[in-house]
């Protein structure tokens, strides 16, 4: 299912400014999954652009990974209220959208847990799955997936840096 830049499957629908699509290369078949747009996501329509968007970025060049050579997306394409975890309903709604834009991708960093626990339906301790590779089924396909911590844990949390740095030399 193609995005719906006019999508009101769910309430996030009638609070955001735009829905915010993936950005960087789509056709890479390497993706960055975040939890949510937030409000500088939801101004400019664009994924981590924001505090946790620098982050990133600044992660990304000590990498050597061009933010261009990969796709970044997030598993709700609308910013929630005061950037409060999306609910598993909003979630639902937006995961037609998830599944397309994952179709054909080899490898999926998730950024933080609850991207991790949308993509494969349960919880996890993040001290347990932290940068460990592993092979999922997601939509009929195996692919291989890591979670690692979102770029905002960074901010409150200064191992978390070192965690996403090394996460991100895919």
């Amino acid at each position: 299912m193609p995005l719906d830049l006019e999508c009101q499957r769910c309430p996030l629908g009638r609070g955001r400014i735009q829905v915010v699509p993936p950005c960087g290369d789509v056709g890479s078949r390497v993706v960055l999954v975040g939890e949510a747009p937030g409000a500088q996501e939801d101004e400019m329509g664009v994924p981590f652009v924001g505090r946790a968007g620098k982050i990133l970025d600044g992660l990304m060049k000590e990498a050597g990974l061009p933010r261009d050579r990969v796709m970044i997306t997030n598993t709700v394409k609308c910013r929630p209220p005061k950037n409060r975890r999306p609910r598993p309903e909003e979630m639902r709604a937006c995961r037609p959208y998830l599944e397309e834009e994952l179709r054909g991708k080899d490898f999926i960093l998730a950024l933080g847990l609850s991207a991790a626990e949308d993509l494969l339906g349960r919880k996890m301790v993040m001290r347990d799955v932290a940068n460990r590779p592993f092979e999922v089924e997601l939509f009929g396909r195996k692919v291989v997936m890591m979670v690692t911590y979102h770029p905002s844990a960074c901010i409150y949390r200064p191992p978390a840096k070192d965690t996403l740095r090394e996460a991100l030399r895919i």
